[in-house]
């Protein structure tokens, strides 16, 4: 047995990848694709965290090693194919609430995240995050599955311009159907749809790439000014955390509304993404699921060190997912492309918006199809199953649609005499929920 065979039967033996009905160039194959459909965070999340005062090049470089380091934690301890990175969303919460709004330092700002990130820690740790999980019925479950689906339809819709923001009166409208960034998008729709039907493994992949050359072949998009640069410092951002300027009463809200926001989305995160994957036991549970949650609140907590916000796992992951990906090689892929980012950065934040909308919705339409386990015989898990998934979208905030429902399933078993049906863990969610509302910096 050469060298080489040995190497490959010490990768399927540590990831099991036999045994999850997967080869080593599906997973591979499902890293590319999955890193494809991340990496537009390196260049988004820095472009806001600017908007907080934090220097681009500096946040930029925080946010590719902080991905690079949960998404390794996650392949290699967690052994799941989830792509791990900063949150959109807790980044806008930072920049535009926190320090634009409240007047919060940036510094301040990552404080609270890394002290979000030491209770994640501990609640992982002590497995109590596990138990909030395990507390969340198997329709709020599909639940959270069809509402990041519909999330991130809307995010794909919007991204690649199909849809746009309107006036007052009519918030949403159908984009400029003779812009040809448009017809590119529709183009790359239409090309992975025919992929998708006709089976085609690797149709997102393939979509994406295609459409971003015809962007760029047509003007749409520029080219790739270059291949190779040198990364940038993380110096500014390193260890610049004020954690003292966190302990004061006016940042309880604050931290609140972190650790909630990242708490539900990681969690609804996590439950989407696996249910896709065939994860989820019998009774809807993640086995295993401290091993992923432990990653998140590492690299939170790293990340909040390197100079940048919350992370968790991505939704995007599901392209991964949906090319097959089932083992922790394919995070590790994930992560060293992420690596590879600080030098090859310039190419690969060129892939435009048309090519990545466009596979985004087809992620949305795969989650989406979780809908139909939900129970909408029973009023009292379809109405705060119904409520979770058009808050996600219509309010552009996974924790809020989250935090909605939460607190609604405790309310209508109550009216309906159905007390028993709320678990103790379900209490304390529905209290955390109520609280993240009041607090919450609106």
């Amino acid at each position: 047995m050469n060298g080489g065979e040995r190497l490959r039967r010490s990768i399927d033996s540590y990831f099991g990848i036999q045994e999850a009905g997967s080869t080593i160039r599906r997973e591979c194959m499902a890293g590319c694709i999955t890193f494809i459909a991340m990496a537009y965070i390196i260049i988004v999340n820095p472009s806001i965290l600017k908007d907080a005062g934090m220097p681009f090049g500096a946040a930029m470089a925080a946010t590719i090693l902080t991905a690079f380091f949960g998404t390794l934690v996650m392949g290699i301890y967690a052994n799941r194919p989830f792509g791990v990175a900063p949150y959109m969303g807790e980044n806008a919460f930072v920049a535009y609430t926190v320090c634009g709004v409240l007047g919060y330092s940036w510094q301040t700002a990552l404080g609270a995240i890394f002290v979000s990130g030491v209770l994640f820690t501990l609640l992982t740790v002590t497995k109590w995050r596990v138990v909030f999980t395990g507390a969340v019925s198997v329709s709020m479950k599909n639940a959270i599955a069809a509402g990041i689906g519909l999330f991130i339809t809307f995010v794909g819709l919007i991204q690649s311009g199909i849809i746009t923001t309107g006036v007052e009166g009519e918030p949403l409208m159908i984009g400029d159907l003779q812009d040809p960034a448009l017809i590119v998008a529709v183009a790359g729709f239409l090309l992975i749809g025919v992929l998708m039907v006709r089976k085609v493994h690797g149709a997102l992949l393939i979509g994406i790439i295609v459409t971003a050359l015809l962007a760029f072949i047509s003007g749409v998009a520029p080219p790739p000014e270059a291949v190779v640069s040198l990364p940038p410092s993380v110096a500014e951002t390193f260890l610049q955390l004020d954690i003292a300027g966190v302990f004061t009463w006016g940042m309880f809200a604050v931290v609140l509304s972190v650790f909630t926001m990242d708490l539900l989305d990681t969690m609804g995160t996590l439950i989407g993404v696996s249910a896709r994957a065939g994860f989820l036991d019998e009774n809807g549970n993640l086995p295993h699921a401290e091993k992923p949650f432990l990653a998140d609140a590492l690299a939170t907590t790293v990340g909040a060190l390197l100079g940048t916000t919350t992370t968790g796992a991505y939704v995007e992951s599901v392209t991964g997912i949906e090319a097959g990906g089932r083992t922790g090689l394919t995070a590790v892929v994930v992560s060293l492309l992420f690596l590879a980012g600080l030098f090859f950065y310039p190419l690969f934040i060129a892939v435009p918006p048309q090519a990545t909308g466009a596979a985004m919705v087809f992620i949305g339409l795969i989650l989406m199809t979780s809908v139909g386990n939900i129970r909408f015989d029973d009023y009292t898990e379809s109405v705060p199953a119904f409520i979770v998934i058009t808050m996600m979208a219509f309010t552009y905030n996974i924790g809020v649609g989250l935090c909605a429902g939460f607190v609604l399933f405790p309310f209508f078993k109550v009216i309906s005499g159905r007390f028993r049906d709320v678990s103790p863990a379900g209490w304390l969610l529905c209290g955390l929920c109520l609280l993240f509302f009041v607090f919450y910096p609106y």
